[in-house]
């Protein structure tokens, strides 16, 4: 009887709290509609344009499982992170840079105009005791930011839609820009309605100075929790600035949108992918370390930057491994895949900008 009361209470509480604000909302009125209406939502949630894949409960309970039994310096690094904090507050807006905040979110500034993407700065998780960043890493909090013009969300995941970091920014946000389904979070969230653009694959949308957004394909999945898997829509960007275009590829597993973005955007100057946290559990919705150099020459970019790592443990590969994958790549002709600290400036006007390897410095 007793352990009957414990597992209906620990029940109820998870229900009392799902029901809070920081799990968001499904989608309602207009936009359930135009969600109806896409091409890529069927029976009830959106699909990836190949390779499906289900992720289980059972795949996710084995991951957090190998996580809590292997040593400290394996899948976390035994020793803080060495980092670079740039005062973003302090950066003139004519200048065009981008800082790496960690694991993927980035500032971007780009003729004049002002980006964050999927900015987690207080919790990854809904929980405050999973997905604990690395030591080093929490070098950034909301205060620390500046007023942005445009907040790029990839997906919902709470690795990338960090509810505590948006609501205390809300008021230095100019506009949203999501895939269909995800600004439903920011309308209860309190964010002006007006300012929310919900965008389908393959539709745009234009900014002042010439700088046009595109809302690409990626091959991901959404939730912020089981029980509503896949009712947003998970996204790439393509930020097209008369200085710089920019590909931001959110969570992807390699497919062929990789190959009909190169094909559309013949000029790209910079490729941030997504690599790390990969695993067979979930081969097609995060890059292998195989197919990262195919999806590179895929996109063709002058420069590219291998995201996603190097703040949480979130599958079963080592910290280290994408930046030692990533500096062994570097030695093949055509390829120039920078490593950049978090929080250190990077010239998005120097091709030639050198970073470190920086990992090696933790025993």
């Amino acid at each position: 009887m007793v352990i009957l009361l414990i597992i209906l209470t620990i029940v109820a509480l998870g229900l009392i709290s799902c029901m809070t604000p920081k799990w968001g909302r499904t989608p309602r009125g207009e936009i359930k509609g135009r969600i109806e209406t896409s091409l890529n939502y069927r029976d009830g949630r959106f699909h990836n344009q190949s390779n499906e894949q289900e992720i289980s409960l059972r795949s996710f309970f084995e991951i957090r499982r190998t996580i809590r039994e292997n040593p400290t310096g394996i899948l976390r690094p035994s020793l803080p992170l060495p980092t670079m904090k740039t005062n973003l507050l302090q950066i003139d807006r004519n200048e065009n840079i981008m800082v790496w905040i960690g694991h993927a979110s980035l500032f971007i500034q780009v003729d004049g105009i002002r980006f964050l993407v999927d900015p987690v700065l207080v919790t990854a998780s809904p929980f405050p005791f999973i997905n604990k960043p690395f030591k080093g890493t929490e070098i950034y909090s909301p205060d620390d930011i500046p007023e942005i013009d445009y907040l790029l969300i990839t997906h919902d995941h709470w690795d990338h839609l960090d509810y505590q970091a948006v609501s205390r920014l809300r008021n230095k946000i100019g506009k949203v820009i999501c895939g269909l389904g995800t600004g439903e979070h920011f309308r209860r969230w309190k964010f002006n309605p007006d300012s929310i653009f919900e965008l389908d694959w393959n539709e745009s949308v234009s900014l002042k100075n010439n700088t046009i957004i595109h809302v690409l394909p990626s091959q991901h999945g959404s939730a912020r929790n089981f029980l509503r898997m896949d009712r947003t829509l998970w996204v790439s960007f393509m930020i097209e600035a008369p200085p710089s275009t920019i590909f931001i590829s959110g969570d992807t597993g390699y497919g062929p949108h990789f190959y009909n973005i190169g094909k559309q955007f013949s000029e790209i100057d910079l490729a941030i992918i997504e690599f790390g946290q990969w695993g067979e559990a979930w081969r097609h919705r995060h890059i292998m370390p195989d197919e990262l150099v195919k999806a590179i020459n895929n996109l063709n970019p002058l420069r590219c930057f291998a995201y996603h790592n190097s703040k949480y443990t979130l599958t079963q590969h080592s910290w280290f491994e994408p930046l030692e994958i990533v500096s062994e790549l570097n030695k093949q002709d055509g390829l120039n895949i920078i490593t950049p600290m978090i929080g250190e400036l990077i010239d998005l006007n120097d091709l030639s900008q050198g970073f470190s390897l920086w990992w090696r410095e933790i025993p």
